[in-house]
């Protein structure tokens, strides 16, 4: 279903868009917990720290094929929003075959590169095998998440949060049932779990194309909307190369920040993976309304609506308050139930607890700082603002790595378990001043047009 967000009131249309994309956000969270958790209960603690091992890594290359994806979705949304059809149609297109000629670079690149990058981020010996061997099956995907992510956000542009949602339920449960099939029924250990996690991501993109084909035929190109379009191009690649940059410009961030995890050994990289993993549930919620900024802001940008702009972030901001404050309550208030999900009865939880807990409490405290990211961060990007969110991923990966080396020349876990809450704070104050630059710019280039009041 197609949502015109320029009209109606403000708090229900953003709350009818960010509910079912938080739904989503979750089960799509279940291809990593299922992973997690499953590897964890059948294959061990090793194991576990092998895959948590990799998930800086993977952030880097899927978060890039990420940003490209919701760059390139940006003039959907702003062209659904102004009503030319014509032109959301190019964009599709365009957009389709600028990603088919990324995923086969990036998935070569990262093929090349993964295995010295593990080496470099000290990764513990007794399980640098199985996060190579985990790491290579991602990379050889990432064509599954592109487009998986490439038509969600086509979907979206077009105010559609419901279907992908659908498929992801469908996808996830299919995840699971691979990933005891591989790992459980057919030994494949890790590789298992990670071919588990393609599949069902090629699945959702496979479902996401043939609805778009069935249902949604503004989204569908005709012939003469095929072939390279100059104007669209140079659009969509400032959008989302900077957007890419700035996933990958944060993952690097994170894996110094591995790095210096890992230098606690294996228990401790189990502990924070876990920890981790149940941090990323919880933040889904802020995701989720960071997507919505983006449909909502480039629908109304490409409307000219600017006050109704600013008035959609101030009631997602309102939104987003109450919500970290309650995922932050719960994140530590029930970690130790949390944490039983991952392990088998056997483990020595005693020895992960205090890894695990020094992490979520760090986290937990800055939670507010992250939701505010997610939302100028995305409302800057509907507005066609590209370098100033890139900026605020350098400002994010500046603290982070600054609090990670410092965690590694003290030997400190704390510092090195603190680099996440440093980076938000640190970024979060920095989009919210460039939010207010770029809505002060937006107003005073309106107010100059003539016959503006």
């Amino acid at each position: 279903m197609q949502q015109d967000m320029t009209t109606g009131r403000i708090l229900p249309v953003i709350l009818r868009f960010t509910f079912p994309l938080f739904i989503g956000n979750i089960f799509q969270q279940f291809y990593s917990m299922a992973d997690t958790i499953i590897v964890g209960r059948y294959l061990g603690a090793a194991a576990l720290a092998a895959v948590g091992a990799t998930s800086t890594v993977s952030f880097l290359l899927l978060g890039f094929a990420m940003g490209l994806a919701s760059g390139f979705a940006v003039l959907t949304a702003q062209r659904f929003g102004a009503k030319d059809a014509d032109g959301v149609r190019i964009s599709v297109s365009n957009g389709i075959q600028l990603a088919i000629l990324l995923s086969a670079a990036l998935t070569v690149l990262g093929l090349l590169l993964v295995p010295g990058l593990l080496v470099l981020m000290h990764t513990p010996q007794d399980i640098i095998a199985d996060a190579t061997r985990y790491m290579l099956i991602i990379c050889r995907g990432l064509a599954a998440s592109m487009f998986y992510n490439l038509f969600s956000a086509f979907l979206r542009s077009v105010g559609n949060s419901r279907a992908p949602l659908f498929f992801l339920v469908f996808s996830s449960c299919t995840n699971i049932f691979l990933d005891i099939f591989f790992i459980v029924r057919l030994g494949m250990g890790v590789e298992g779990a990670a071919l588990a996690t393609v599949m069902a991501q090629g699945l959702s993109a496979a479902l996401c194309l043939f609805y778009i084909l069935v249902r949604v035929h503004v989204l569908v190109p005709s012939r003469h909307h095929w072939g390279f379009h100059r104007e669209a191009t140079v659009h969509q690649l400032r959008m989302g190369v900077p957007m890419a940059l700035q996933f990958s410009v944060t993952a690097s961030g994170t894996i110094v920040m591995q790095a210096a995890i890992n230098m606690f050994g294996s228990v401790a990289v189990a502990a924070f993976t876990a920890a981790w993993r149940i941090q990323n549930i919880l933040t889904q919620g802020m995701i989720a309304m960071g997507l919505t900024m983006a449909a909502f802001c480039g629908q109304n940008f490409g409307n000219r609506d600017f006050p109704r702009i600013r008035q959609g972030v101030q009631t997602a901001v309102r939104i987003e308050i109450i919500y970290s404050a309650a995922a932050g309550i719960i994140s530590v208030a029930l970690l130790p139930l949390f944490m039983r999900l991952f392990f088998s009865a056997g483990t020595d939880f005693s020895a992960l607890m205090p890894w695990a807990m020094a992490y979520t409490i760090e986290c937990a405290v800055f939670f507010i700082p992250l939701s505010m990211i997610f939302i100028f961060r995305n409302a800057m990007q509907g507005c066609s603002y590209s370098f100033l969110p890139l900026m605020g991923g350098v400002v994010e990966m500046a603290a982070r790595v600054l609090c990670a080396l410092a965690g590694i020349y003290f030997h400190s876990y704390l510092l090195s378990a603190g680099c996440d809450g440093a980076a938000w704070l640190t970024a979060g104050l920095f989009t919210l001043f460039a939010y207010r630059y770029m809505m002060r710019q937006l107003e005073s280039r309106a107010a100059q047009r003539p016959g503006s009041a």
